[in-house]
């Protein structure tokens, strides 16, 4: 189960039709997930009709409506700024400028391959080649991260089609594996054995001394625990048992290699 603006959700059947994945939900088991809730979902009204068939229950009044890993007044102050910022229109996605971006982007993925077919494989000709496709794949890159978050067109099915057009056909990567581990990077930033963008080869990568942390049970025994909290949950007037929840503790900076962590990904994607 988890926790979206107080109410009890039993999602355990539900995490495996769960459209951005299972792993996204499990991360938040046991936990208040109201923030990641409203950051994942677009149409809100939509996800709640699926919720209402899952609801169990709602917090005991006791009991905070936030992850006890952070501080109430930065979480109050950051849902508040949100607000300002989505009535303001500085969320609304700008037409014209991801329309020049993927012209651009495919205007250079195109001349990358003429200089060379026009040109022949030469030292400069092959280059300024080099140049302009390794410019379109950076651009391409971040394109389709734009339209992995829904962020170009505001129905999620115009911006997952191209999604496939820009990553799977352009970049030759499937657009379903960047999406399941950029949401739980997203849903679980710099939390090792969580966020996929920690996750190095163990043999070829170091992380440093310090990174965050999230402790799950599964892997309680591997690392400190710096608190537990429970959550008292009431169901239909009555109070259930105690659910014990191993809280996040963050250390002061994490430390990686850029160039490693460039390769490393790399070589997930082949894996």
């Amino acid at each position: 189960w988890l926790v979206i603006d107080r109410k009890v959700y039993d999602v355990s059947k539900f995490s495996k039709r769960h459209p951005g994945g299972s792993r996204v939900i499990s991360h938040y088991a046991g936990q208040d997930a109201t923030d990641a809730f409203v950051a994942f979902h677009n149409d809100k009204s939509l996800v709640k009709k699926y919720l209402k068939s899952l609801l169990i229950g709602e917090l005991a009044p006791d009991q905070p409506s936030f992850e006890s890993n952070k501080k109430k007044s930065l979480l109050e102050d950051f849902r508040e700024l949100r607000c300002i910022i989505e009535k303001m229109g500085l969320l609304r996605p700008n037409y014209t400028f991801f329309f020049l971006i993927f012209l651009h982007l495919l205007v250079l993925d195109a001349a990358s391959w003429l200089v060379v077919w026009y040109f022949g494989i030469s030292l400069v000709p092959f280059l300024v080649g080099i140049a302009f496709f390794t410019i379109a794949q950076i651009q391409m890159g971040w394109f389709q991260h734009d339209l992995g978050h829904c962020s170009v067109f505001r129905k999620p099915k115009w911006n997952r089609l191209l999604q496939i057009v820009v990553i799977n056909l352009l970049k030759g990567l499937p657009a379903s594996w960047w999406n399941h581990l950029h949401n739980q990077h997203h849903a679980k930033p710099n939390c090792f054995r969580k966020d996929p963008d920690l996750n190095m080869h163990p043999l070829l990568f170091s992380l440093g001394k310090t990174l965050s942390v999230e402790v799950s049970v599964g892997t309680a025994g591997e690392a400190k625990i710096s608190k537990t909290e429970s959550y008292r949950v009431r169901v239909s007037g009555l109070r259930l048992a105690r659910y014990d929840v191993f809280s996040f503790f963050s250390l002061e900076k994490r430390r990686r290699s850029s160039c490693l962590t460039i390769t490393s990904i790399s070589i997930s994607s082949v894996s």
